[in-house]
């Protein structure tokens, strides 16, 4: 039987998972350089070990609920699309193991997120866990205004 590894992290009271291939690192929360006329759910960017990120709000881009950044805030690095980019989340909970068998198809009728993010949905002991596809967040569009995000930083 098949398995997945997946970076379990927290937006409001929902698990999700992103696939940990995907994942270059987790990263305590540090202070976002804003960047002038970028895109609403772009918070700026970060100097990561030399490198410069965009760094993009999972809770704008889901429509949630602006939070204010705690100590269980957490910035994961992920490489989408050939590009480093970081995502805010309000926790990151767990690596987890999934088998494939308690992985769903999302449901017609998904509330919160857009449903062309999902892939699928998993069930872990009473746990129902959204398995994102990361690289369906960021769009063509938005990858073009990220680069030129960066090449302006």
């Amino acid at each position: 039987m098949a398995s997945l590894q997946q970076v379990i992290f927290r937006l409001d009271h929902e698990e999700y998972g992103l696939n940990i291939m995907q994942v270059n690192g987790i990263e305590k929360y540090q202070e976002v350089v804003k960047v002038p006329n970028a895109p609403k759910y772009i918070e700026g960017i970060i100097n990561l070990r030399g490198e410069v990120l965009p760094i993009y709000s999972l809770r704008k881009k889901f429509n949630l609920e602006l939070k204010e950044v705690n100590d269980d805030t957490k910035i994961i690095v992920v490489n989408t699309n050939d590009m480093m980019i970081g995502f805010v989340v309000d926790s990151v909970t767990e690596i987890l193991q999934i088998e494939d068998d308690t992985i769903e198809p999302a449901p017609k009728i998904v509330t919160g997120v857009n449903r062309k993010y999902i892939k699928s949905v998993a069930k872990q002991e009473g746990r129902m866990i959204i398995l994102i596809d990361i690289d369906l967040i960021v769009s063509d569009e938005e990858k073009a205004e990220l680069e030129e995000v960066v090449v302006e930083a």
